[in-house]
């Protein structure tokens, strides 16, 4: 049930997270939850958060209003199956960095642009959504936003209206997401289905020449792949635009072969400073060892027997699918 506390007093609230865009009220949509609550949450959408939270709604415009300046925002963007839910609690530590793991009201702006709202209007709901976010729950930290993978044809936007962010660019190599989509079964790829038809619907995969017939004959895997060379497609556009002073291009494996390197490259572009090196060490060493989901310890051995199970088992369908991909990457020029 929704409750009406003072607007003021949720804008100056950062447990108050701004979680959905309603567009027919033109309204946001808070919900009451701590840094405990988000670490807790594999993602903060509804699925993975209390049924019971306090949840109240304000106008779009007095919401904007009402907020505090906003803290510095930077972001982690993935292409799925690559470790990136591990970076961002990795990149939380009290004191230094706040960071929102896919929040939900990113993905109603995505939702806003496919059903056919004008740019302009597009881009000041994405601003007003990044101005309520950058509310870290400390005056000193820094916000790191993962938005979902969904996001990425609004990377360009992202980054354009946030002149001062900063982003890594994090994907898995192309064998191992695919053998993560094989390994999930039928949910993995009715997934990758799902996520392409987004992105035909953000003019992503034009570039390829593929008639929808064409796509429709495709098989799942091979509908993983081309979702997933559109989204290098992005990043390689976006590296070349944004320049290397605010990108970070990474893959999983560079990661999980050395992650305390790995994240200190990614605060120090970010500019986060999260204090003694060795307790940040451990913090990292802690939270990479550990899996995403569910929070148990998880091994890079463990990890990587998964896969290899995965990659056993559909090894033929693999290994044409990923011929076929590097076919395609080349024909499009990426």
């Amino acid at each position: 049930m929704s409750t009406t506390p003072d607007p003021r007093a949720v804008l100056a609230d950062p447990n108050w997270l701004a979680h959905r865009y309603d567009e027919r009220a033109d309204a946001i949509q808070f919900i009451r939850l701590g840094r405990d609550g988000h670490r807790a949450a594999t993602f903060i959408t509804d699925e993975h958060l209390p049924a019971d939270l306090p949840r109240c709604a304000i106008a779009r415009h007095y919401a904007v209003d009402l907020a505090p300046p906003p803290a510095p925002v930077h972001f982690v963007f993935h292409s799925a199956f690559c470790c990136s839910t591990l970076v961002a609690a990795a990149l939380d530590v009290e004191g230094h960095a706040t960071t929102l793991k896919e929040p939900v009201i990113l993905n109603d702006i995505v939702g806003f642009r496919r059903r056919g709202a004008q740019p302009r209007d597009v881009a000041e709901r994405l601003d007003h959504a990044l101005r309520l976010l950058a509310r870290p729950f400390a005056a000193a930290e820094t916000v790191v936003i993962k938005p979902s993978n969904i996001f990425n044809g609004l990377i360009p936007l992202a980054l354009t209206m946030r002149p001062d962010a900063r982003a890594l660019l994090l994907h898995a190599p192309l064998p191992i997401f695919l053998a993560s989509v094989a390994k999930k079964g039928l949910d993995g790829r009715l997934w990758v289905r799902k996520l392409m038809l987004g992105f035909i619907r953000d003019g992503l995969i034009g570039r390829f020449g593929f008639s929808e017939s064409d796509l429709f004959g495709q098989s799942d895997l091979q509908i993983a792949a081309l979702g997933w060379v559109a989204q290098q497609a992005i990043f390689n556009d976006v590296a070349s635009a944004f320049g290397p002073d605010r990108v970070i291009r990474l893959d999983s494996e560079t990661l999980l072969d050395d992650p305390v390197a790995s994240l200190h490259q990614i605060a120090q572009i970010m500019n986060i400073d999260h204090g003694s090196d060795s307790r940040f060490a451990d913090h990292v060493e802690t939270t990479m060892g550990r899996d995403s989901k569910t929070g148990t310890p998880f091994s890079r051995t463990q990890r990587n027997s998964d896969y290899q199970s995965a990659q056993d088992q559909h090894a033929d369908e693999l290994a044409k699918v990923i011929a076929w991909a590097d076919h395609v990457a080349k024909a499009a020029g990426i």
